[in-house]
């Protein structure tokens, strides 16, 4: 799934993954809101009372949920790859599909049929055996009742028929090829405890710990927006993470994480400011970490919401179906302006929808093609539209009436508030109001179509079909009182086509082919805007991690990853925990952090363009 930024979709999107928004990310802020943090002073390696080494992530996303069959955002999806095992993982070097709770698997000739080989030393935290009944469990409540499968469900829905032979053999039959069988990106639920679940739609699995899985970490305890805490499970087959517990501590405000990763309170954080990153960078026992990321930042517009069934609701401008709109807002938005003024460099230039570390997947559209920053091509589109200005300067809509859109924006994500005073200011050139709805919670406005625009991200998977899912009439609403797995409401027969096509193919080459086309068509449509793709920024104390590992690991991220990599692997520091810490005795391959260094952004206020002129979840 996408650690649905997306996310963020690690969406940015509050209920998004892998969108789909994981804490405040690399953005520019104000000068008078930019706090400039001293050096660090020494602070020794964060232990409990007993003397257990403990380590600390801090996050400021919050949790949708606790249940793998709803979870969508960033950290709780995040947390699902820590808890349960998936099928398959993904390499920590070049992120290729590896052994997870399958050793091995193939296909049929027809490609109908797939057979997996289920490890024998897996077992639930509870004791029990985890066998491939479980697997064969989860997928076939997913396939059988919809609100098993709002997560995952764009993985199943091909299925035809699955079975468990014997505690080692899982078999999914398939109605037609299906290009993801070896990214199965679906947490593996104990059936002996969630058969028990009666309504999937509103149980979140957070009332009663510990909760059982087969993964690396056990969630002991939680607390909404303040905590959530994991012991290592001592009988994962690859062996026990090192550190005695970990923490995921919520913090909404992203300076407040950064002065408790100085103090020590903390020992990692994630989606640092450039100016917060550039305050750290010589600061004593902190390492920051400067990658390129697996994320893409956007701008979403509401095509008008609607279901399956035909049914609009929602309140979004209607001027906003109209292509030559669309097209225009898009010429006006510079995104060059946006990684330099706004990330500071810490971004690539966004173009297609697959970020460009996806270089199998990645899309760039020709010089013909590409909507270049051209505010007076803009307005001159708008007014061969019909859209004309007032004498006071407004730009009309159809109805005479001026135009005027709100946008949503993430109340904890800096970035969304940045580029939202560089929008109202280009857009205003076009005689086009602007209003910035900076929200705690934005799915629930989102979700009910209640928005013209929105800030958009989400974490993209090495094998890219949740994120490409998302924008299918499939993923729509099956009524308007329903949820859906839509990003936002884009349903257009031709992108469909195109992605039914793909998933289907088991050629690379074809396949990715099939790919690229659907982000060329997504782009054209001018629903989807790809400002920037944001480095992964982040830092953590050397003085309680001595090793973790990043991916890819020449180059890669830590927080967010595809895979378990990152808390699995970390070491104490030496000094951290002496003979108390360090509980598990990993048996796996343990790999120092990447040799990537912070590029750190100038320490200094936000300087606007013209002396002032600038996304709760699913991955």
């Amino acid at each position: 799934m996408v650690e649905k930024n997306p996310p963020r979709k690690h969406r940015q999107r509050p209920f998004r993954r892998r969108a789909a928004a994981s804490v405040a990310a690399a953005a520019a802020l104000t000068a008078a809101s930019v706090t400039p943090f001293g050096p660090s002073s020494a602070v020794s390696p964060a232990l409990a009372a007993d003397g257990a080494a403990v380590l600390t992530v801090a996050v400021n996303q919050s949790i949708d949920s606790l249940s793998p069959f709803l979870a969508q955002r960033l950290t709780s999806t995040s947390i699902n790859r820590l808890v349960y095992e998936y099928l398959t993982n993904y390499d920590p070097k070049d992120a290729h599909p590896i052994p997870g709770f399958a050793t091995a698997w193939k296909p049929s000739a027809s490609g109908l049929t797939w057979t997996y080989t289920i490890r024998e030393n897996s077992t639930w935290s509870d004791g029990r055996k985890a066998t491939a009944e479980d697997a064969a469990w989860t997928f076939n409540t997913m396939m059988a009742d919809p609100d098993a499968a709002v997560a995952n469900g764009n993985f199943t829905a091909n299925f035809r028929k699955v079975t468990a032979p014997d505690p080692r053999t899982l078999v999914i039959e398939l109605k037609k090829p299906q290009a993801t069988m070896a990214a199965l990106d679906v947490p593996i639920v104990p059936r002996h405890i969630w058969e028990k679940v009666g309504d999937f739609a509103t149980f979140n699995n957070d009332k009663t710990f510990p909760i059982v899985g087969n993964g690396p970490f056990i969630i002991t305890d939680y607390k909404v927006d303040q905590y959530l805490k994991l012991k290592p499970n001592k009988d994962f087959w690859r062996g026990a993470p090192h550190f005695d517990e970990l923490v995921f501590k919520y913090y909404k405000d992203g300076d407040a994480a950064v002065a408790a990763l100085q103090k020590g309170e903390v020992s990692f954080a994630a989606d640092l400011t450039p100016a917060q990153a550039a305050a750290l960078k010589n600061a004593e026992n902190i390492k920051v970490n400067d990658a390129p990321g697996r994320r893409f930042h956007a701008l979403a517009v509401n095509p008008g919401a609607r279901s399956k069934d035909g049914s609009a609701f929602g309140n979004g401008h209607t001027a906003l179906r109209d292509p030559a709109v669309r097209k225009a807002l898009f010429q006006a938005v510079d995104r060059r302006a946006v990684v330099d003024k706004v990330f500071q460099g810490h971004a690539v230039e966004g173009q297609g929808y697959i970020p460009p570390r996806f270089g199998t997947y990645f899309w760039q559209p020709s010089d013909a093609q590409r909507i270049a920053y051209d505010p007076t091509a803009a307005a001159a589109a708008l007014e061969r539209a019909g859209y004309r200005t007032n004498g006071a300067g407004k730009r009309l809509g159809k109805d005479g009436r001026p135009l005027g859109f709100r946008i949503l924006c993430h109340a904890t994500d800096p970035k969304d508030k940045a580029i939202g005073k560089y929008l109202q200011e280009w857009w205003g050139r076009l005689g086009i109001g602007l209003k910035v709805d900076c929200l705690d919670n934005v799915s629930d406005p989102w979700q009910a179509g209640d928005y013209d625009l929105a800030f958009d991200g989400w974490s993209v998977n090495p094998d890219p079909d949740y994120v490409l899912f998302i924008h299918t009439c499939d993923a729509l609403p099956a009524t308007p009182q329903d949820s859906g797995s839509t990003d936002n409401f884009i349903c257009d027969k031709r992108y469909d086509d195109l992605y039914a096509r793909q998933a289907v193919e088991y050629d690379p080459a074809e396949r990715a082919a099939l790919v690229e086309r659907m982000q060329s068509r997504l782009y054209d449509t001018g629903y989807m805007n790809v400002m920037a793709y944001p480095n992964a920024v982040e830092a953590y104390r050397t003085d309680q991690i001595k090793s973790i590992t990043t991916m890819p690991e020449a180059a890669g991220n830590l927080w967010g990853q595809d895979g378990y990599w990152s808390w699995w692997s970390a070491v104490p520091a030496e000094d951290g925990g002496g003979s108390g810490s360090g509980s598990g005795s990993s048996t796996g391959v343990l790999i120092g952090v990447g040799a990537v260094v912070a590029v750190a952004a100038v320490l200094g206020g936000f300087v606007v363009m013209r002396r002032r002129s600038t996304a709760e979840d699913r991955e």
